[in-house]
């Protein structure tokens, strides 16, 4: 979800690809991991799935990382498959991906006995280190209506959010023939975010998919670059491919003084031409800001709030 608004086009084959990221591209030629004997091996950088790692570019001293990986139980979610002939049916093949070897790639920084010198009168104080962070919450099976109102999270001063993508799945969640890393439109109409009394965006977006009615949409998606990143919106998808995977990107980040010293609740509205359908889940991912403080000596590590 972070990934669609961020990335542009001409990184698909390149970054993207080695990281392990199948791209359909417009040809409708999908893009393969693996070579003919079912070996991988991808590059991932941490800045694509961790906002401290894409926002804070200074060096950390003296501190133990650690990196915590949890595997789901099943794979499906993480492949594309198609059914093979096996004699007279059509069937699926069992799929198992084995991770291995596993490598975690740090770079150091040595300094000259000068500079240390320097670095040890800057640490024997706490370090404020500031970011971006990400929060994913999902719903796992919406009600059949026309109409949900989706109470996310209560967030404190310091982690208000500053974006909010709300995208929709339905029958995708290990279901072998169907992408798990695309989003599906459930024919939505308009979508409201609620920090408190305040909303995103102000205006309705009177959202028509069967009638191409969905500019506003895709203007969201458009400017999340210039918002977020500060430069000039290339997006990973044009118009027509947007809408194929969509995603409601509401920018948040202008609040007024009374969401600044009080507690907000984010809540989400979203409303669409039709029930939304069965086994649909719904996902919001929160981009907010979050400083926290370590101690280089000590090795005291804090969140503030």
């Amino acid at each position: 979800m972070k990934g669609y608004p961020s990335f542009n086009k001409s990184q698909c084959d390149s970054i993207l690809a080695n990281a392990g990221w199948i791209w359909e591209n417009y040809d409708g030629d999908i893009k393969h991991v693996e070579d003919d004997n079912g070996y991988f091996d991808v590059f991932i950088p941490l800045s694509m799935i961790l906002g401290f790692a894409e926002d804070y570019r200074k060096i950390i001293v003296n501190m133990k990382h650690e990196l915590i990986l949890t595997r789901a139980r099943t794979d499906l979610n993480a492949v594309l498959q198609t059914q093979r002939q096996v004699g007279e049916a059509r069937t699926y093949e069992d799929v198992k991906i084995t991770i291995s070897k596993l490598e975690w790639v740090m770079p150091y920084v040595q300094l000259s006995n000068e500079y240390k010198i320097r670095l040890l009168r800057q640490i024997d104080k706490p370090i404020a280190m500031s970011f971006r962070s990400w929060e994913l919450y999902e719903y796992p099976t919406l009600p059949i209506s026309t109409r949900h109102v989706w109470t996310v999270k209560t967030s404190n001063q310091l982690e208000k959010p500053r974006f909010v993508i709300l995208a929709f799945q339905t029958n995708r969640k290990a279901i072998r023939e169907n992408d798990a890393s695309l989003f599906d439109h459930c024919n939505l109409t308009n979508v409201k975010l609620f920090l408190n009394s305040q909303y995103y965006p102000y205006n309705n977006l009177n959202i028509n998919v069967a009638q191409s009615q969905y500019a506003a949409l895709y203007d969201m998606y458009l400017n999340f670059q210039r918002g977020y990143y500060g430069k000039t919106p290339k997006p990973m998808f044009d118009k027509r491919k947007f809408i194929d995977s969509p995603l409601i990107v509401i920018d948040c980040s202008k609040q007024n003084e009374s969401l600044k010293n009080a507690p907000v609740d984010v809540r989400l509205e979203f409303e669409s031409s039709a029930n939304f359908p069965a086994n649909t889940s719904a996902y919001c991912l929160i981009l907010h800001d979050r400083i926290v403080e370590y101690n280089a000596v000590s090795g005291d590590v804090k969140k503030l709030v």
